[in-house]
């Protein structure tokens, strides 16, 4: 259950950063909150966001053991870890944001998938 909590939320946020890449006005949400409509290098790290997210949910599935995408092997338990160490620093860094939008919305965020991503790593 939490596995699935995990991806729901990563799928939410990747259709957000893909709205941010294409340029809808949610900039204040994310990346320091410096600009409305994201300049063309934080329009591709909203790209990158997303890639990861992949590659996170991919990790977080295969490790609570309800996909297979991923080849086996000691190397997944380290990025389960690896995915709970992402996120554990992302509360903090968003927690300090000049954006009190991405402050109030994003950390409690972040900080819930750091709790799902621990459950999913320590129950596996």
């Amino acid at each position: 259950m939490a596995a699935t909590a995990f991806v729901t939320i990563l799928v939410g946020l990747a259709v957000f950063q893909a709205a941010l890449a294409s340029g809808a006005p949610l900039g204040e949400f994310a990346w320091g909150g410096q600009s409305r409509v994201l300049p063309p290098r934080l329009r591709g790290g909203s790209v990158v966001a997303i890639l990861l997210y992949g590659v996170f949910a991919a990790i977080i599935m295969q490790r609570a053991d309800i996909v297979s995408l991923l080849p086996g092997g000691d190397w997944l338990g380290v990025a389960c870890w690896f995915v709970v160490g992402y996120c554990a620093l992302g509360i903090p860094l968003n927690a300090i944001s000049r954006s009190r939008k991405e402050r109030l919305v994003m950390t409690p965020l972040v900080a819930v998938l750091f709790v799902l991503s621990l459950v999913v790593a320590w129950s596996a």
